[in-house]
């Protein structure tokens, strides 16, 4: 019989699906276990496109009733920026809007015109983001906040409430919303009272690891379960990502998904005016880390296509597809993957296209050629993004670990080793489950620190190693795309 604090059930809460994992430490490793799989996209509802919070939590409880066994502790990551409001009661007052809703068009000009953009950054050290919870809730106060609201709860906060009643936020998330105080830690006050935010709507924040309260009644009685502890993790997901990384000292990660997240592990936050120039951020990570990075629009380009050809009857496979753009003699063409057009258009082909010959490129129609403009364009911004910390931050990064579902595309790992001289190690894919379950485990005193639990995960995970290598045609790519990233980001 498995011991009861040996099994920690992870959830991790995609922006669209989420997955319930079960992981069980030991000495031999970490051993992770997919329980269950639910989808909840956005759906457009009361005038905005909103997260169907009702699923999110029937998924919730179909992991929990799939969990074999005695189950030591259960804890939530999910993205970050996007919340809901509770009444007094705790009842959530409407569906959670999505932060791909146009309801931040503009918001971002209001804001600024009241507090300059180099304040906000000196207070918060968060990149500014059109979708940062800060203009989401400037235009939600603009808009009108639903009566009764009482607490403001980030996404794996609100559904840590409904399994426990916590009414409590986690740092790691908090730090996302570009209204946190970057050097205590807890909210920027003033910041609130400049932009008649309602500062009495914020949580308390707890500490990745800290426990939250146990199961409720209702949930044990419906599912014959004991009064499991819940616990926060680094409950946004990259901060879970990065835990779960075993990291060799002085490397940068990339966490490879829908977005792709390229930093550094810090002691302490960078906010200097070549920071705020670069707009990098420094979110919180767990143990007291800080995860100075850069957000980089990541493999929602490519999945956006890949939904448009399935949508025309043209659908490929994904490995199909990655195999036909890495056979290619050359590079078609790159694109900057951080202009804004690409953030969520009506065709994301059209605006590839667009962007191809607006900087005088052909603008192929075969799939094959979009994918390896889009991955070789992927792979030269990280190179960029790496050189710019590594400039940043005065310390050498001597090489580059991927995780994520991206560490599995075996061209883009390479492409980015070869763009950036750097070795390139993959894995592993479920960072953020396993470091969810780490921090779950160093709860409970299964594990005596972070090194001890990232020691255990390189123990266990196949990890994947790519070396620079020299390639026919990059360096003329590589040129081509300094211009393009140049000229788009003078044009911000």
């Amino acid at each position: 019989m498995t011991h009861p604090g040996s099994q920690h059930l992870a959830f991790d809460l995609g922006a669209g699906s989420g997955r319930a994992m079960l992981g069980r430490v030991s000495e031999a490793g970490l051993e992770l276990t997919e329980l269950h799989r639910f989808h909840y996209p956005p759906e457009p509802r009361d005038g905005h496109l909103r997260w169907p919070f009702a699923r999110i939590l029937d998924g919730i409880v179909a992991g929990l009733r799939a969990a074999p066994g005695a189950v030591g502790s259960v804890g939530v990551c999910s993205w970050g920026v996007d919340y809901g409001l509770v009444d007094d009661a705790g009842h959530l007052l409407e569906d959670p809007i999505a932060y791909r809703d146009h309801r931040t068009d503009g918001a971002s000009v209001h804001v600024l015109q009241q507090v300059p953009q180099a304040a906000i950054f000196a207070r918060t050290g968060i990149q500014l983001l059109q979708f940062n919870t800060l203009f989401q809730l400037h235009a939600h106060v603009r808009e009108g906040l639903p009566p009764g609201a009482r607490r403001l709860l980030m996404i794996p906060d609100l559904v840590h409430h409904a399994l426990c009643g916590s009414l409590r936020g986690e740092y790691t998330n908090a730090s996302t919303t570009q209204l946190l105080d970057v050097r205590t830690r807890g909210w920027a006050d003033d910041l609130f009272v400049r932009l008649s935010l309602p500062l009495e709507l914020m949580p308390e924040l707890v500490t990745p690891g800290t426990p939250l309260g146990a199961l409720g009644p209702r949930l044990r009685r419906e599912l014959g379960l004991g009064p499991i502890p819940v616990v926060a993790p680094g409950t946004h997901d990259t901060a879970s990502a990065v835990a779960g990384t075993p990291l060799e000292p002085g490397w940068a990660y990339i966490s490879s998904g829908t977005w792709s997240l390229v930093g550094v592990e810090r002691e302490t936050p960078l906010v200097g005016d070549d920071v705020a120039r670069a707009n990098l951020t420094n979110e919180g990570g767990v143990c007291g880390t800080i995860r100075f990075l850069k957000n980089v629009m990541g493999l929602w380009i490519l999945e956006a296509c890949r939904r448009e050809w399935e949508a025309a009857g043209a659908a490929v496979a994904l490995e199909s597809l990655l195999q036909s753009a890495a056979a290619l003699d050359h590079g078609p063409g790159v694109v900057f993957p951080d202009d804004p057009r690409f953030f969520n258009p009506a065709s994301m082909t059209a605006e590839l296209k667009a962007a191809l010959l607006a900087t005088d490129q052909p603008a192929p129609d075969e799939p094959a050629r979009l994918t390896r403009i889009v991955l070789d364009s992927l792979a030269l911004r990280y190179a960029s993004v790496v050189a710019t910390i590594e400039r940043l931050s005065g310390r050498a990064i001597p090489g580059i670990h991927v995780v994520g579902g991206g560490c599995r595309n075996d061209y883009l790992n390479q492409t980015t080793s070869d763009a950036s001289g750097r070795p390139v190690v993959g894995g592993p894919v479920e960072a953020t489950a396993t470091g969810n379950v780490l921090l779950q485990a160093l709860a409970a005193g299964r594990i005596g620190s972070l090194a001890e639990g990232r020691s255990l995960v390189a123990r266990g995970t196949a990890l994947r190693r790519f070396e620079p290598r020299a390639r026919s045609g990059l360096a003329a790519l590589a040129e081509r795309y300094r211009e393009i990233e140049a000229r788009a980001l003078n044009d911000r």
